[in-house]
Order: structure tokens, then sequence, then C-alpha cells
């Protein structure tokens, strides 16, 4: 019997691995490939019916740019890894244009788990969210007071996240989404018209400033693909720290031993590989190993989509 693969031929120290990225490195090469993985999103989104050169003009024309100076803490310190470039932006999430984009690009993003079904991106992803939701309704201690999204962006797993919990219960869930991009905060807070957050916190996420033991639940929703192993391991024991006991952390992200992303085509790796820098360090790190040595325990993980997984740990403190 073949064993599963662990990651994908296209990461780490494989030979194809090592190709990729010296063809990245070429600069006119990676300027067509970052140029290509633009067009690719944004043809996905419009061709489903996402408006995403009209939300960005509609953010362009409204104040949201006035919301930076009541949201941006001038204290916050950016690590080396946030400033490379990502996402296809030179400035990765801390420009306009990747906030003003953030949003329709992530209703993109589910539509293309589901390639061969006739989805709405409005059903794509309300059903990539609730498939990592409902893995942890008998992991939690309810009721749930205090809940941090850590990676926020635009506030879009911040909103799902806390309407999901408010539907299992009558006490008020109080949510706050932290982001280390004062831009997506503003455009974060901005999009909150109902005001289901109850803060919106500029922060670094191995540095949240919250104290110990603050919250019955963190998530960190598509955030570690984006992270080196030593950021991972900075936060998860930022978390480990902030969470009471009993509380628990919810992970979701790209799942390595996913036959899709392992079975990926070389231009589609290629493209991804070219606008997400720390994608060698994701996809050989173990996370389940860096959980456990942060103290985390009942450790579990689920295949909750075709390309996804959610991971779930537990604080017991003594």
């Amino acid at each position: 019997m073949t064993a599963t693969k662990t990651k994908p031929d296209w990461a780490g120290d494989d030979l194809l691995s090592h190709v990729v990225n010296i063809l990245i490195r070429v600069k006119p090469f990676y300027a067509v490939m970052k140029r290509q993985a633009r067009r690719v999103l944004i043809q996905t989104a419009e061709k489903n019916g996402i408006p995403w050169r009209q939300s960005c003009q509609s953010l362009e024309a409204s104040d949201v740019k006035q919301q930076l100076s009541d949201i941006e803490d001038t204290r916050v310190s950016y690590p080396d890894y946030y400033r490379v470039p990502f996402h296809a932006y030179d400035d990765g999430n801390l420009c306009w244009l990747a906030a003003f984009e953030a949003e329709s690009a992530t209703y993109s993003m589910a539509l293309r788990i589901w390639p061969y079904e006739s989805l709405t991106w409005q059903t794509a992803q309300q059903r990539l969210r609730s498939a990592c939701y409902h893995t942890m309704r008998e992991r939690l201690s309810w009721p749930v007071n205090d809940v941090l999204d850590i990676g926020c962006s635009v506030g879009i797993s911040s909103q799902y996240l806390h309407q999901f919990l408010q539907e299992q219960q009558t006490q008020p869930v109080h949510t706050i989404g932290l982001d280390l991009s004062p831009q997506m905060l503003s455009v974060a807070r901005f999009r909150d018209a109902q005001q289901l957050i109850s803060l919106w916190v500029h922060a670094a996420a191995e540095h949240t400033g919250f104290s110990d033991a603050s919250f019955d639940l963190v998530s960190l929703q598509f955030v570690l693909h984006e992270l080196p192993r030593q950021a991972t391991q900075s936060i998860l024991r930022e978390i480990y720290r902030i969470l009471r006991p009993g509380g628990l952390l919810l992970i979701l992200d790209n799942d390595p031993q996913s036959p899709i992303i392992q079975g990926l085509p070389p231009a589609l790796f290629t493209l991804m590989k070219s606008t997400e820098p720390w994608s060698d360090e994701y996809y050989t790190t173990d996370v389940v190993d860096v959980l456990k040595s942060c103290g985390f325990e009942n450790i579990t993980t689920t295949a909750t989509d075709p390309r996804h997984r959610t991971i779930l740990a537990s604080v017991i403190k003594k």
C-alpha cells in the first residue's frame, strides 16, 4: 500500500521545488507570474459574479482611508517576513490595493475548492466556513464569551465565525479581530456595518498585548501558510498564553496532504509559489508537533474540504 505523501513535491527540498524557486527568483519571470496570478484571480471572480473591479473602485471612492488614523497603532513593529512581496503586491498587505481586493480574492478562493460544482460564491464561502466550524461544536465549552480571530484581514473570517457562534447560544459573543495590516483593518471596520465585531485591533500576532487567559476561542484562518516557521512557533506560543484553561484553538488552512494540492499542474503551483513566499516552510512544518511543543493537547486534524484542513487544539492548564 502506498504511503500518503506528507507534502507536495513542489515544496521543500525536492528537485522540482528547487527548480520552481530558481525560476521565481528571476525578476522578469517573477513579474510575469505576479501579473498572471492577479489575472487568474480576477477572471475567476468576475466570471462567477464577484464584482472585483467594481468593489475596489467603490472602496477607493469611499471614506475608508479616513479610518486609518483610528485603527493604526504607530508603535507596532513590522517583522521582516511581513515586509516581503506576497499575494502579487510589492508591499504585501501593507497597501490599500491589497485591502481593497481582499474581499473579492477571498470569495474567489472558495470557488476554486469545488470547480466542478455549479455554486454561487456565497454558497461556496458558506460551505467552506461551516465545514470548518462544525468540527469544533463538541469541543467548545459553552457558552463561548470571548473570541479572538488572529490574522482577520478585512473581517470576513471574523464575521462568519461570530455569526456561527452566536447562532449556537443566547448569551452574547464578544469577538475581536486582530491583524498586522492597518489598511486591512480599516476595510474590516468599514465592512462591519452592523458592528458585529466588538473591536478591531492592530497588533502583531506574536505580541497581541492581551492578558493571560483572556479568550475561550482563538482562530487562525488562512494565516499559517503566510508565515515562516519561526513566526508560526512564536504565534502559537502566544495563543497558548492568552487562551483560558479549557480554551480552544481553531486553525483552518491549506492541507499539505490534499491530493488536489499535491497534484496541482505546474503552471498553477508555480503561480501559487510566486505569490506565497513562505510556502516551502509551511508545507514542511509539522504543525501538530509545533502545537505539542507549545503545550497544546487533544489535537485533531480533519480534512474539511478537498483543499483544506481544520486543526483543533485545547489548552489544559494546571
